[in-house]
């Protein structure tokens, strides 16, 4: 069982953007950026490419209003989707609020976050999503 599993299944706390039969949308705790969301598909299959057909166009279409709630949170020029997936064997995307291609790099320093940041992150981009 994956790490990504036990968020989903509630056994980790997570910041949760949010949810469908299908997929799960949290906070990543190690953020390149104020953001920074994990999308991930709740079958626990490694590779991105490995998930089910139907589920990778559904992981689009549930992605799409976060990235747009995301994009209206933070001043940014645009919402990236990447796929890195080294990190947990279990298929996920990165939505990431950017201005430069410098945003996105990995081997950039993590944000350091408090609580009470992460919260009001979360708090911001699911009441974005409301509307």
């Amino acid at each position: 069982m994956t790490i990504f599993t036990k968020i989903i299944n509630g056994e980790i706390p997570s910041y949760r953007i949010a949810e469908s039969e299908k997929f799960y949308a949290f906070l990543d705790i190690f953020p390149l950026q104020k953001g920074h969301v994990l999308v991930v598909p709740k079958c626990e299959v490694d590779k991105i490419f490995d998930v089910p057909d139907h589920f990778l166009n559904e992981l689009m279409q549930f992605a799409k209003p976060i990235a747009k709630a995301i994009e209206q949170s933070f001043p940014c020029n645009r919402v990236s989707m990447l796929t890195v997936g080294l990190e947990v064997p279990h298929a996920h995307v990165h939505l990431i609020p950017i201005n430069t291609a410098e945003d996105i790099n990995f081997a950039n320093p993590k944000l350091q976050l408090t609580t009470e940041e992460f919260q009001q992150i979360q708090e911001l981009i699911v009441s974005k999503l409301a509307k």
